[in-house]
């Protein structure tokens, strides 16, 4: 055998045994797209910044009717994410009961007030 050969079959005998040890991700969630994976790890946040995305679709289908108050909206629906955003990361990316129920009577608030000025 030369050493070429003996190389070869080194470098296949290793790959064998990477693959054989390696783990598997199939059970783990890793066959999920991101955003899924994160609406399963995060379902407050998931459906803080989910209502939050309708909002602003909201403010920016009624840009020409919300009385000249278009830019005001989207501050708020800005300062609502960023405040979301702040809670997060102050608790390792996780918001609590508590601070999502502050953000819904935010974002409720806001939504009252996108309806007054259609």
């Amino acid at each position: 055998m030369n050493t070429k050969s003996i190389f070869a079959s080194l470098a296949v005998l290793g790959a064998v045994l990477v693959s054989a040890n390696a783990p598997s991700f199939a059970g783990n969630g890793w066959h999920q797209n991101r955003e899924q994976r994160f609406d399963n790890n995060h379902p407050r946040r998931s459906e803080v910044l989910d209502r939050s995305n309708n909002l602003n679709r909201r403010i920016n289908n009624n840009r020409g009717n919300l009385n000249g108050h278009y830019g005001q909206l989207k501050q708020s629906d800005r300062n609502i994410r960023t405040q979301e955003q702040r809670m997060a990361h102050r608790n390792g990316g996780y918001i609590t009961q508590g601070q999502q129920s502050k953000i819904n009577k935010e974002e409720n608030h806001l939504n009252n007030q996108i309806k007054r000025d259609r």
